[in-house]
């Protein structure tokens, strides 16, 4: 079931009050026109946005030595050792 509701005092409150049991587990979407109100993302919300829309397939061939061999991997640079 879908019930609206407001912030006031920063607090969810819903516009028809309804008796949810104590300790119920609720989730909370931000309607469209609110975003402009919270204001943008921060860059890290962002990324990992990013990150979590690739493929668990993908991930698993990102080779473990990219964050030491990133300029070998990108621009064929010779490979470190680490």
């Amino acid at each position: 079931m879908t019930y609206q509701g407001h912030v006031e005092n920063g607090a969810v409150v819903l516009d028809i009050p309804m008796p949810l049991p104590e300790g119920a587990k609720v989730e909370v979407a931000v309607l469209r026109g609110a975003e402009r109100l919270l204001g943008p993302k921060p860059l890290w919300m962002r990324i990992v946005e990013i990150g979590a829309s690739v493929p668990r397939e993908a991930w698993a061939g990102v080779p473990s030595d990219s964050s030491v061999n990133l300029d070998h991997y990108l621009y064929g640079a010779p490979k470190c050792e680490e």
